[in-house]
């Protein structure tokens, strides 16, 4: 499927800390795994998360001998709009996929390639604190009251690119660290979001729960696609390993004819 101009996913959202980079490695693992050509970049040079990540999956690959898939991966290094675009055509010529990374912060260059996506995803925790960056809701109701700055700038960027080249950029915010024991702040959130994806024309699909072994896998560079070099999994694992085909499925990405996330997965 190499083209020319690779499909671009841009992993953004303005707060920290609502795993963009887990989700981000773990989709680019799995489209590689898949078979596909795919490059990253990391847009945030200086906490390097997604680097940190491929350089320790290479070292455990090299200390193991063993072959793990991983996509071809830059971090930015220039100063300008000039320097991401020269580092995007590199990273990304004949890719299938380029997937980038952004900071967890209001970011000239995570604008810039928010703007040029083709999926746009914007992981947010379960809580109305994510819930903030893009739209506010009343007090009493939790109904929602406005867009935010962040959902007026998307929406903005989704008209100009349309009118420009008649591509629609493909919004998804994806719902991570559900928490599944609150189930009234689960369905107010999930209700606002709602309501909000039909104002801005974003989808919803769900993420990634608050667990361990993503925190634990980091150090190794592995990921919950890396069968065969986890050991076993319990049960909590297993779950993970079942909201990441999920996620996987629900990101609707143009894989190759065939494949799916069965084929990462497996049975959960």
């Amino acid at each position: 499927m190499a083209n020319a101009q690779p499909h671009l996913i841009v992993f953004a959202n303005e707060k920290g800390g609502t795993g963009k980079s887990t989700t981000a490695v773990h989709t680019a693992i799995a489209l590689t795994a898949l078979g596909h050509r795919v490059g990253m970049i990391d847009l945030d040079p200086r906490q390097r998360t997604v680097t940190r990540y491929m350089e320790n999956r290479a070292e455990t690959a090299r200390r193991r001998g063993i072959d793990l898939p991983a996509p071809d991966f830059a971090v930015l290094k220039g100063d300008s709009i000039d320097a991401l675009e020269a580092e995007s055509a590199a990273v990304g010529d004949n890719r299938d996929f380029l997937i980038v990374d952004t900071p967890g912060r209001d970011d000239a260059f995570a604008r810039h390639m928010a703007a040029r996506a083709n999926t746009l995803v914007t992981p947010m925790n379960d809580s109305f604190v994510d819930f903030d960056l893009i739209g506010q809701v009343d007090a009493e109701t939790f109904k929602v009251r406005r867009l935010s700055f962040y959902s007026e700038l998307i929406f903005e960027a989704r008209k100009t690119r349309a009118k420009a080249d008649g591509v629609s950029i493909d919004w998804v915010v994806l719902r991570n660290r559900v928490q599944h024991h609150d189930a009234r702040n689960k369905k107010r959130v999930g209700d606002a979001l709602m309501e909000l994806s039909r104002r801005v024309g974003f989808r919803v699909i769900p993420g990634l729960s608050e667990r361990v072994i993503f925190r634990e896998l980091f150090p190794s560079g592995l990921t919950l696609l890396d069968k065969g070099h986890l050991g076993d999994l319990g049960v909590s694992h297993i779950a993970a390993r079942q909201e990441l085909r999920e996620m996987v499925s629900g990101l609707a990405l143009p894989t190759r004819e065939g494949a799916s996330s069965m084929d990462l997965l497996g049975a959960a």
